[in-house]
């Protein structure tokens, strides 16, 4: 057996033991995940700005990379924005590879070891989550954490799309939000006196002088090393880390010091600093959209001085209706297949995003903090957004609107307009937008109708007449030593 194929048997071999009835059909699933995920490297290692990539060549029957050694990597034709397979098989010379691990570790690139690695879990981690998809068509979900839970194949773009490194079969199917458990949140007692609170901390998770920490019970295993008894039932979201307290009211946001795709997914110290001068800085963003934005307001959070140990509380985004679901979890429904649905939700980003960012704000609008509101009939009416902690915020453009600038500090404040508009263009055009659409035919429709309506401002032009910045996500991948994002341009679908 090829050894990145032994993540696929590790799978096989838990699961034959916690959940046999799933066996054969995680076996079904596996052709499926691999060509998901070789899709979605594939995707990267065309358009991404890798050092050992000499050039690239398109012919009738495909695309060819050459790479600084000499060798050639043969591939169909991508399609940058599809999210359905489209890729079995890359030819590496005269080598076929169906398996994306095995084919980064043919590739013998820097770092190329690890994200092989990496790659192995994702396909494994893929499969699982399909096998556990509920047979049949299903029900339009009532609560806020259903619509989260229907979201199987993780990121649409990211070849780590469901990698979960640390975890195993157990507590993938037991944390995991495709897999629709109850996970049982710790409480963790901390001195208030040891703790940075900022907001209003909420009365149920303080005991007199001690504030109540919810902790994942990963986190309380694997990091802090520690067993709590009690705690608070909660449905898991899209984010893993995030879950919906049982019985509704808010959600928690818990550390879970765990690589999740790229990042490892702790609660750091700034951002808690942050969280309630951004909350109600959004309060007064809301009140200049016209009713086409709303922000979910951060409730508390508090820190014990460690991103290890650290938790917020923000309300759910059901208090703006009930038919809010995440634009990630549009693609489980038949909204998107119809073009002058595309176009006019289309229009609605547009219109929020440009505006926000015109004033001084741009957000990281992907598909799990973007949520559309829908009437009855499915059309988009507005939009409501959470996690304020990756936006940027600029204080020449938010003085030019006559916009008091908050007290902020650190890597959100930026007057850069390439970071601005990369923020928000990767994030909304390159992603939440390209993923709901699923192609770049049905992409360029949306937008191509969307912005014959939309004021005519420099940032507008940036978007009508430049490549589309995206996430170089294969390229962080392999870039371990190098901090921050790093970027792509992806061929626009308005040129």
């Amino acid at each position: 057996m090829h050894r990145p194929r032994a993540a696929e048997a590790r799978f096989a071999e838990e699961l034959a033991v916690l959940r046999p009835d799933l066996v054969a059909r995680y076996a079904a699933e596996l052709p499926g995940a691999r060509a998901a995920v070789l899709s979605r490297l594939w995707r990267g290692l065309t358009h991404e700005p890798l050092p050992w990539v000499a050039a690239r060549e398109a012919g009738r029957e495909g695309l060819t990379l050459r790479l600084s050694d000499g060798r050639r990597l043969r591939g169909p034709h991508p399609d940058p924005f599809a999210t359905a397979a489209q890729v079995t098989v890359v030819r590496l010379d005269e080598v076929v590879h169906d398996d994306p691990a095995c084919l980064m570790t043919a590739l013998g690139v820097p770092h190329g070891a690890d994200f092989a690695v990496e790659l192995a879990d994702s396909v494994a981690s893929l499969a699982l989550s399909r096998a556990g998809r509920p047979p049949g068509p299903e029900e339009w979900p009532v609560r806020d954490w259903e619509w989260e839970q229907r979201v199987v194949d993780g990121h649409p773009y990211h070849p780590n799309c469901r990698s979960r490194p640390g975890f195993s079969v157990a507590e993938q199917l037991a944390y995991g939000p495709e897999h629709r458990p109850l996970v049982r949140l710790g409480l963790v007692p901390v001195p208030a006196g040891e703790c940075l609170v900022t907001g209003a901390w909420p009365a149920e998770m303080r005991d007199g002088e001690r504030l109540l920490l919810p902790v994942h019970p990963w986190q309380a295993e694997h990091v802090l090393k520690r067993t709590v008894s009690h705690g608070l039932d909660a449905h898991p979201l899209m984010s893993l880390r995030t879950l919906a307290l049982a019985g509704g009211g808010p959600h928690v946001k818990t550390a879970l010091s765990a690589r999740l795709t790229s990042s490892v997914r702790d609660i750091s110290v700034y951002s808690i600093g942050m969280s309630a001068i951004l909350s109600e800085f959004a309060e007064t963003l809301a009140e200049r959209m016209d009713g086409l934005l709303q922000f979910t307001r951060t409730l508390g959070a508090v820190t014990a001085d460690s991103p290890d140990l650290a938790a917020v509380v923000r309300e759910s985004p059901q208090v703006y209706g009930g038919r809010v679901l995440p634009v990630a979890a549009l693609a489980t429904t038949e909204l998107p297949r119809s073009p002058a649905w595309l176009a006019e939700f289309a229009r609605l980003a547009l219109t929020v995003g440009l505006r926000l960012l015109e004033l001084g704000v741009a957000l990281e609008a992907h598909g799990q903090n973007l949520l559309v509101v829908l009437s009855e009939s499915g059309a988009p009416l507005g939009l409501v957004y959470r996690d304020l902690a990756d936006i940027r915020v600029s204080p020449a453009r938010l003085a030019r609107h006559g916009i008091a600038v908050p007290a902020l500090s650190g890597r959100i404040v930026t007057d850069d307009v390439t970071t601005l508009r990369r923020k928000l263009f990767g994030s909304l055009v390159a992603g939440a937008l390209a993923a709901t659409a699923g192609s770049e035919a049905a992409l360029r429709g949306a937008l191509e109708t969307a912005v014959r309506e939309l004021p005519r401002t420099p940032d507008l032009a940036a978007l009508l007449e430049q490549p589309l910045p995206a996430k170089a996500l294969t390229l962080m991948r392999l870039s371990p030593g190098t901090p921050g994002d790093q970027w792509t341009e992806l061929p626009n679908p308005l040129l």
